[in-house]
């Protein structure tokens, strides 16, 4: 595939700890991200704002708002409502977590993503259903097989867990020839935060990893150059970060390489190795 000719679309995560928390995030993003429309939103338990209930904020209306389902809190009699729930609020797009059990007793449902999945579908067949993809849970083959049943299901494309090496893209790529990925990047900025992503997530760190952002913005840059080569997509997961800080070392804030407070970001780019002229491409097809 020919570099110049591809750009990546690229989702953003946004936690909804408060409603002032993520409206704020959502003006943030428009105002100095235009060209970035897509945004993903959890649905966890100890929040009280869920993936809807973001859905439905002023700030995310004309947005291409990913709510999360978990298949575990979902019972497949409710897939009717759900969906005429998501037909009110203009919604889409989802994407199908199988979803931690819960910390607080409530009822774990039986239904499992490729249900979910296939209940969607065939429910509403112009939906976009996003399925989720995890590299550490289990071996590559066992995890390939997994991610082709929920292609199978109906699923339209994967997202990721965060992911730190590109050698481990370039072997899912491989896995799953033709199928839409969407590689997950976050900031992973103390010794502490490593050590809970391979104590909790099994993630995999290479050689070269060093917890700080510089690293991970640096290797964010990486990802969008990987993906504009191979025709695959990026999903971004802030942790504990503000958008500029994180976002804004890997694309340059609307008006230019600094942002409203001073920072320089002389080292993002819209996409590496793109001339300006390719760059103004960005805004029409990233968030398409």
């Amino acid at each position: 595939m020919n570099p110049s000719l591809f750009t990546p679309r690229i989702s953003v995560e946004l936690v909804p700890r408060t409603r002032e928390s993520i409206a704020a995030e959502l003006e943030e993003l428009r105002r100095l991200w235009p060209a970035i429309t897509a945004i993903n939103l959890p649905d966890l338990d100890h929040l009280d704002l869920g993936s809807f209930e973001s859905c439905a904020l002023p700030q995310a209306q004309g947005l291409s708002r990913i709510p999360h389902l978990r298949a575990s809190r979902t019972p497949l009699d409710s897939v009717p409502q759900l969906l005429r729930r998501l037909d009110s609020l203009g919604v889409r797009e989802v994407l199908v977590v199988q979803g931690d059990p819960p910390q607080d007793g409530r009822t774990v449902e039986r239904t499992t993503s490729l249900e979910l999945i296939r209940a969607l579908k065939s429910g509403q067949p112009d939906l976009a259903v996003h399925a989720a993809l995890d590299p550490y849970r289990q071996s590559l083959q066992d995890e390939q097989t997994y991610a082709l049943r929920k292609i199978e299901a109906g699923a339209d494309s994967l997202f990721t867990q965060p992911l730190f090496d590109t050698r481990l893209m370039e072997v899912f790529g491989e896995m799953l020839p033709g199928v839409p990925i969407y590689w997950g990047l976050t900031n992973v900025s103390s010794e502490r935060s490593r050590n809970y992503w391979i104590s909790r997530n099994r993630a995999i760190f290479p050689a070269s990893f060093e917890p700080t952002l510089d690293w991970c913005t640096a290797f964010a840059r990486e990802a969008v150059q990987h993906a504009q080569s191979t025709g695959s997509h990026l999903y971004f997961m802030p942790i504990r970060t503000g958008l500029r800080d994180f976002l804004g070392a890997v694309f340059p804030p609307a008006g230019g390489g600094t942002d409203p407070e001073g920072k320089d970001h002389s080292a993002a780019t819209w996409l590496p190795g793109q001339t300006g002229q390719q760059a103004s491409a960005f805004a029409g097809v990233c968030g398409a």
